[in-house]
């Protein structure tokens, strides 16, 4: 299945905030498309994705094409669907906060979002689909080895995740220095700019097997999971969701996507 790519300007998540509160975002009731089973979806035909790119392997442009593990996931349920699924490129911050669904930017979303309390407050979560924990990325010469080693050096963070959070209440003794996605704080590494880099393992993982140069220097257990989102109260979609994931849990077919992404079987 190709996937079409549609880029969004980067409106701060404030601004699409007001523009809801005016009005401005519909309810499902303004659904432009019904598809299978009933569910209104604002596209005729298509399951608008809303995710931010780059964070591989979940999601990630290769060859022109927007692939990954979250992607092959949600092609699940637009098939189910009987649609096609469309991703739009939008600030992190807007999904968390729920303004890309408060204005109709996207059905769902599917960004390697961890869920916790403060974002289900404001968006609608399905069930885990993926564990996660916190690490710790620094030069393979680096002497980082534990948190206690990062004291006096810098961690690069993304802005408006877990990973950020988690140093900024942990890590009192580095200096924190937050970037707008991944690549920024992957590049700043990678220049020197910074010593270290705190994100999901996931993803500090897969950028370390393809630049050997650099290492996880350790893990941190913070019991996460991963979720798709849609609109606060759209339980239809979102059962949806949860109905296929579970069914493709149960057949085999999340697995063969999980060792497609990570090489090897989920525990």
């Amino acid at each position: 299945m190709k996937r079409r790519l549609m880029a969004v300007l980067a409106v701060p998540a404030a601004a699409m905030l007001t523009l809801s509160a005016c009005g401005g975002g519909g309810g499902e009731s303004e659904a432009q498309g019904t598809a299978e089973g009933g569910i209104s979806l604002i596209n005729e035909g298509q399951l608008t994705v809303c995710t931010h790119l780059s964070y591989q392997p979940f999601q990630f442009e290769r060859d022109g094409e927007i692939v990954g593990f979250d992607v092959d996931l949600v092609d699940l349920v637009a098939e189910d669907l009987g649609v096609q699924q469309e991703i739009v490129n939008t600030p992190f911050e807007t999904i968390t906060t729920g303004a890309a669904f408060n204005t109709d930017e996207c059905d769902l979303a599917a960004a390697g979002m961890t869920i916790t309390p403060e974002r289900a407050g404001v968006i609608e979560f399905s069930e885990g689909y993926f564990d996660a924990n916190q690490a710790i990325l620094a030069r393979a010469d680096s002497d980082v080895t534990d948190e206690a080693s990062l004291a006096g050096k810098t961690v690069a963070a993304q802005t408006g995740t877990t990973g950020l959070q988690y140093a900024e209440e942990n890590l009192g003794d580095a200096e924190v220095i937050t970037y707008e996605d991944l690549p920024l704080s992957l590049q700043a590494l990678q220049n020197g700019e910074v010593d270290s880099v705190i994100n999901d393992n996931g993803v500090l993982y897969d950028f370390a097997k393809e630049n050997p140069d650099f290492e996880v220097k350790f893990d941190i257990d913070t019991g996460e999971e991963y979720g798709i989102a849609a609109k606060k109260g759209n339980t239809a979609l979102i059962d949806k969701v949860n109905e296929v994931i579970g069914a493709a849990k149960e057949d085999g077919r999340y697995d063969e996507i999980y060792q497609k992404w990570f090489g090897t079987a989920p525990e």
